[in-house]
């Protein structure tokens, strides 16, 4: 099969996924995995089958204008499907198209991190300051006022969101206020990442480190961290060490123009129907990045985020690369909040959070996952050696629920 799908060729693409996964052997290099018929891998078809039906109901509804769902078992892919629209009404979706993943860039930048930390370059312990003295200064906002915090940020409490950082766009608090007149947040920026973050140092925290849970830029300063370590840019980074080993051909940080004709569109609700919140060519996914955001900025396909998350669940190896240890994925993976912190306020109940993922405390123990504001969804299900993607472009995410949609269908699915 050529390699290389020109738009419009989502039918022959799908066709030739099923056959090849009857068959029960081959790599499409599009799929990103080796294929499979879902009984092969202990999965129903037939209850496989219904969630195209589901995802195009909610797209007939006019709740999203396109979903592409996958769902990989013992890491072989059984299901690969695009429902519904690319640019609303002009042209299809399909498979492989491009998008805007935005958080779920920081379970990268979090391997990224621990790729040093492997290599001794710093510890989950080391003090940000020493990294980054820009941090030496900085204060808690305390009614008002502003103080010395207890401890300095360290490197696990960026990674578990408890750094004290805010999040200007999202957070409702003073400090996030300070945020977003700074132009800080998950659209905003002060320059490069290098201004970016030292304008985040300048401003107070919200708590004491380690003290409370808040969703925050604290990835990103991650990714100056990756910057300051590794001396490469996070984009080179990103690359050299992520992208090329896993093969990860169509993620970065800008999409290139010869591939626009498979960016996706981003759209939101309005009274009168979907209305277009990004166009697929001409936003700023489609220009040289002004930063680098290791919190939210890349851009990727199912085929290429399945490699990544098959890594994980490999426990850090895929296809003979091994990109962490198997001790630090397990370390990733497992809860590092204590008790009184638990359920964090994003991901449902009985969520706790390791090191760059949600992870599942009661129901489906062992889960982690996370999402972009966009409305990309990945989770990775250890006991059930699973992987489920569903991606539409969607601002706000929650119009379309098809992650829980798309649960309850593989969960029914499966078979032993």
């Amino acid at each position: 099969m050529n390699t290389i799908l020109r738009r419009g060729s989502a039918a022959l693409l799908l066709s030739t996924l099923v056959a090849c996964a009857s068959a029960g052997s081959g790599t499409l290099p599009q799929a990103g995995l080796p294929t499979a018929a879902p009984e092969e891998v202990g999965l129903s078809s037939s209850e496989l089958a219904r969630i195209g039906p589901a995802m195009r109901a909610l797209i007939d509804e006019g709740r999203t204008a396109g979903v592409v769902t996958m769902v990989a078992r013992r890491g072989r892919i059984v299901h690969w499907d695009a429902q519904g629209w690319r640019v609303l009404g002009e042209d299809a979706l399909e498979p492989d198209d491009i998008f805007r993943i935005y958080s779920m860039t920081k379970p990268i930048t979090s391997v990224g991190v621990m790729m040093l930390v492997e290599a001794g370059r710093i510890s989950l312990d080391t003090e940000l300051a020493s990294v980054l003295p820009a941090f030496a200064g900085v204060q808690v906002y305390d009614d008002g006022g502003r103080r010395a915090p207890a401890r300095g940020i360290r490197i696990r409490d960026l990674l578990t969101h408890t750094s004290g950082l805010g999040y200007g766009d999202i957070g409702r608090t003073p400090v996030d206020s300070m945020y977003r007149e700074a132009s800080l947040g998950v659209w905003g920026t002060a320059g490069d990442l290098e201004t970016t973050v030292d304008a985040i140092a300048s401003l107070p925290l919200i708590f004491d480190p380690g003290t409370r849970w808040n969703y925050s830029m604290s990835i990103d300063v991650l990714g100056r961290v990756i910057e300051v370590v590794s001396g490469r840019t996070l984009a080179q980074f990103f690359q050299e060490r992520i992208f090329d080993p896993l093969g990860m051909e169509d993620s970065g940080f800008q999409v290139s123009s010869e591939k626009l004709d498979r960016f996706t569109a981003v759209y939101g609700p309005s009274p009168d129907g979907l209305r277009l919140n990004d166009s697929p060519v001409d936003g700023q996914h489609t220009r040289p990045a002004q930063w680098f955001s290791g919190g939210g900025g890349l851009t990727s396909t199912t085929s290429d985020y399945i490699r990544f998350t098959q890594m994980l669940l490999n426990e850090g190896e895929l296809d003979g690369v091994r990109v962490l240890r198997p001790e630090t994925v397990r370390l990733m993976r497992r809860n590092q909040l204590p008790d009184d912190l638990v359920p964090i306020s994003i991901g449902g109940p009985n969520q706790g959070f390791g090191l760059g993922f949600a992870v599942a405390m009661g129901e489906n123990a062992g889960t982690y996952r996370w999402l972009g504001i966009a409305g990309t969804y990945f989770w990775i299900d250890p006991n059930e050696d699973l992987i489920v993607f569903a991606w539409n472009q969607l601002q706000p995410s929650g119009g379309a629920p098809i992650d829980r949609v798309i649960a309850e269908i593989v969960y029914d699915a499966i078979l032993d």
